[in-house]
């Protein structure tokens, strides 16, 4: 799915009616997409009533479209006109003509009992007032009649699903702000691409569940293609995983190397190791320091073991050449999951990172921090690798505050992408995943149940053991942020309860968020 602003959906739009697929055709197709998803979705309900609110723009001509198709199959339709159509509307005409009812809203007060008898009867309500293109803020007299929608949704005994229609009304598609009159939906149902202010805060708790239908965009349309950002979908996630024929063996999978913990953090080494083999890595290599080996050595009896010098509970700058001796077989290496920030580990970092064997790199955690420190990092680092920074460790690398980082995530992590020639998972609520010389791609997924110590070192594992596996480092940060994003929902719903979900939990149910 293509990640768009507003002015890029509009050129979209209208590049495909210049080229004859008309504004009318774009409207049909994405009218019955929408009432597909619906049928798909809520044809269990009893009464099967729907009603939507209808504005005077493409979306509200697309929820007409969509009540057109779903009176053909069977459900109760209504509409309230919140706006005035367009003189000699052929869509007014359609559906009137089919015998739905239509309702003039647009006065207010006088349409208040109206509204509120329509919306109690009605088991989905459809969003189609105001489209991509609202300026906030909301006006009279738009703002009294989405009140009292509001109002009334919250007083209904069973209250109705809402579904936004391309995005919920009060929304700056663009920024994310909301109007205080924007209705929160169930479910928005985007057309064509995915407007950007769908994935911003606050605007991403008022969209509820998301989907995507078509509007039928001639194919190599140049300004669809030159979009670069995208939001990952399962099917491309489903297609980047390695096949597991059946003469495989273990070295068939990759050996991964994971350089991680110490006397504080002896946990992080064994959950990114767990998550390296849940992924499908043959071989999983842990190197940690003497002082915590006796006891982790019990909790992954899969993993062999390169035991690290140590000084003072962490690795030692002398275990440096430990590692240069062990490069020979991993075809990926992790570093940082609790390796904490001793000075005698910084320099064990520094040294390990001018070895010319390193395999693909992936660096997390503290290993980010532990490279902050050194000159020029940027340029002693292997270029490609994969660097997994939350906000707080992005600030570190940057010198930019965490604000500053979150007002534009997508943004920052593209320019440093760029700037230090790596791959970049900015991590947080919609994980941004750039690659230096091509796409990014967002994760739409924000998860309370991630908000738990262990789980980025969970997702460092996840990526390390696709990268492993031969899956290239973009593809498997991408592909790794989604898988570990589905295990995140998946373990929460096992639990029952986000606040109760650990990060092993996430790595458990690994297994079946590859099912896709």
């Amino acid at each position: 799915m293509k990640y768009v602003s507003v002015e890029e959906m509009i050129s979209i739009e209208k590049a495909a009616d210049a080229q004859g697929h008309t504004y009318q055709a774009m409207m049909e197709i994405a009218g019955k997409g929408l009432a597909e998803v619906i049928q798909e979705k809520y044809n269990h309900l009893p009464g099967k009533r729907v009603t939507a609110l209808v504005g005077s723009g493409n979306n509200g001509g697309d929820a007409l479209v969509a009540l057109d198709y779903l009176l053909s199959w069977g459900w109760q339709t209504s509409a309230l006109l919140f706006r005035n159509r367009p003189p000699q509307d052929e869509l007014i005409k359609r559906v009137e003509e089919r015998g739905i009812r239509i309702l003039n809203c647009s006065e207010y007060p006088q349409s208040k009992g109206t509204i509120q008898s329509e919306i109690s009867a009605a088991e989905i309500l459809l969003d189609g007032v105001l489209g991509t293109g609202v300026k906030l803020p909301i006006r009279e007299p738009l703002s009294s009649l989405l009140n009292t929608v509001q109002a009334q949704i919250t007083d209904s005994g069973i209250k109705p699903v809402v579904i936004a229609v391309d995005c919920p009304s009060g929304m700056d598609c663009d920024t994310g702000e909301v109007d205080q009159t924007c209705l929160p939906a169930n479910l928005t149902v985007t057309m064509a691409a995915v407007k950007q202010g769908l994935l911003r805060f606050p605007a991403v708790n008022y969209v509820g569940d998301l989907r995507m239908v078509e509007i039928g965009l001639p194919p190599g349309l140049s300004e669809v293609e030159n979009i670069s950002r995208e939001v990952i979908e399962s099917d491309w996630v489903m297609d980047i995983l390695p096949e597991r024929s059946l003469d495989a063996h273990k070295g068939s999978f990759g050996t991964v190397l994971v350089i991680a913990g110490s006397e504080n953090y002896p946990g992080a080494a064994i959950l990114a190791a767990q998550s390296a083999y849940r992924i499908g890595a043959g071989l999983v290599t842990l190197a940690v320091p003497e002082t915590i080996y006796h006891g982790v050595i019990g909790a992954i009896p899969e993993a062999t073991w390169l035991v690290l010098h140590d000084q003072d509970g962490a690795i030692a700058s002398s275990a440096a050449e430990q590692i240069n001796k062990s490069l020979k077989r991993p075809t990926a290496c992790l570093i940082g999951p609790g390796l904490g920030i001793h000075k005698s580990t910084g320099e064990f970092l520094g040294k390990v990172l001018q070895f010319k064997a390193l395999p693909p790199l992936v660096l997390d955690a503290d290993g980010l921090r532990l490279i902050a420190d050194m000159k020029n990092w940027s340029k002693n680092i292997p270029s490609g690798s994969v660097l997994t920074p939350h906000p707080g460790e992005m600030s570190f690398l940057t010198g930019l505050s965490v604000d500053e980082i979150e007002v534009d995530r997508i943004g920052i992590a593209e320019t440093y992408a760029r700037k230090w020639n790596q791959i970049l998972v900015l991590k947080g609520a919609h994980t941004v995943i750039a690659d230096p010389g091509g796409p990014s791609k967002i994760l739409a997924s924000a998860n309370p149940a991630l908000a738990r110590a262990g789980t980025g070192d969970v997702l460092a594992g996840i990526i390390t053991g696709l990268i492993a596996q031969g899956v290239a480092p973009f593809e498997a940060a991408a592909g790794g942020a989604w898988i570990h994003a589905k295990a995140g929902s998946i373990a929460e719903m096992k639990i029952g309860n986000p606040a109760a979900v650990l990060a092993g939990d996430v790595s458990m149910a690994i297994g079946y968020a590859l099912s896709g």
